[in-house]
């Protein structure tokens, strides 16, 4: 994969036939617009919806993109070309992510391959020599179990009794399939990365990989609206060394990727299809080594729209809506530098993630203290907005 990417390998499979939204900085007013993707190019459309949450919060979203007033940004082609930053002529427009001011979270633990990769960083306490012989000892002790079991049930209960009876039982077995998701905050509001930038890597980390995720998109009262793709960028030794480590190994300078575009639900996409995504990773290093992997979500523990619930519920709310990384089953085991090592990433590494109906992904990865720094918050943007006579009091 190239970096930056190409449009063509940009989009989805029905280019821009589906209601895309991304948001693009515009130079010229020293902020972010909200954009719509048609056939001709790209749109700004903030005249109308003064943030993606805005347009998120409405009764038809796609309906309402569809049908705003826009103004030509420019070809994808050149957005692209100009968004990865030591690329970028700086009075000229670049992508971002495409959401903004919902809260970013993700579950773990969705999927019964990448649940025992847990288990096994935990008892390897993140030390990836180790990694191998437990394996296969969890491999040997619970066989195909984990992956048919429904979290919650009564065979999941059992197989929960044989755990503990044989001291394997874990926290991460637990959220996998006990009655309880793990969800958790991956990031601050405004803080992800889009397509064609560089993603971190926290600089201590030894041992990580990326996470390849179908992202949702869910308005303040629970509705799923959209979809995106997402890299959960994982730092496996981190979190294998304490769990209570989850906030280092997860939220660090440019370490949730989102994109290329929010595709939002209407007739020709919508739940059912997230539901049978198959998404496709590839990793292109620069010494050579070539990376494939697929996540099914048809493989997924727990549904999407339960997961959704566990979300959005009478017990926390969302008043700006939220985007949830649904997890992936992709956890690399095959080593790169040693025996024994497993996978793990070097700099200017090429992540692509694509599924065909949300299109491609494309990042570089860096560690976090050499991506762009996040300086453009929640204060700001509201301050650009408001400069640019863009708050109403209908939004």
């Amino acid at each position: 994969m190239t970096f930056p990417p190409a449009a063509e390998l940009t989009l989805p499979e029905d280019g821009a036939s589906g209601a895309l939204v991304g948001r693009v900085w515009l130079p010229s007013v020293g902020g972010p617009a909200v954009v719509v993707v048609r056939p001709d190019g790209v749109y700004d459309v903030t005249a109308t919806f003064a943030t993606v949450r805005d347009l998120c919060e409405t009764t038809e979203p796609a309906t309402a993109l569809r049908a705003a007033d826009g103004t030509f940004v420019g070809e994808l082609a050149a957005l692209l070309a100009n968004t990865p930053v030591d690329h970028r002529d700086p009075a000229r427009p670049w992508l971002l992510s495409p959401v903004d001011l919902q809260v970013v979270k993700a579950a773990g633990v969705t999927f019964a391959v990448s649940m025992l990769e847990r288990v096994i960083e935990e008892r390897t306490g993140g030390d990836a020599a180790g990694a191998a012989d437990v394996r296969a000892e969890i491999v040997a002790l619970v066989g195909g179990d984990l992956a048919t079991l429904r979290p919650g049930s009564p065979e999941a209960a059992e197989v929960k009794r044989m755990l503990v009876a044989q001291g394997f039982w874990s926290q991460y077995l637990e959220v996998g399939i006990g009655p309880d998701a793990e969800i958790f905050t991956k990031a601050p509001v405004l803080s992800t990365v889009g397509t064609a930038t560089d993603a971190g890597v926290h600089p201590d980390s030894r041992w990580n990989n990326p996470e390849p995720e179908v992202v949702l998109a869910i308005a303040s009262d629970g509705r799923i609206v959209g979809a995106t793709l997402g890299n959960d960028v994982n730092l496996r030794d981190i979190e294998g060394r304490s769990a209570l480590l989850l906030p280092k190994a997860k939220d660090n300078n440019a370490s949730a990727a989102l994109g290329p575009f929010l595709r939002l639900f209407d007739a020709d996409f919508g739940l059912d299809d997230v539901r049978a995504a198959t998404v496709t990773l590839t990793v292109d290093g620069t010494d050579t080594h070539h990376l494939d992997g697929t996540s099914s979500m048809r493989e997924i523990s727990r549904d999407p729209a339960d997961l959704v619930a566990q979300l959005v519920n009478p017990t926390h709310q969302y008043p700006d809506g939220a985007v949830l990384y649904l997890g992936t089953m992709f956890a690399p085991i095959e080593d790169r530098d040693a025996p024994g090592q497993g996978f793990t990433h070097h700099t200017d590494d090429v992540v692509a993630i694509s599924t065909p109906k949300l299109g491609t992904l494309v990042n570089r990865i860096r560690p976090s203290d050499r991506c762009e720094p996040w300086r453009f918050g929640v204060a700001a943007l509201f301050r650009n907005l408001a400069g640019r006579g863009l708050l109403r009091d209908d939004q």
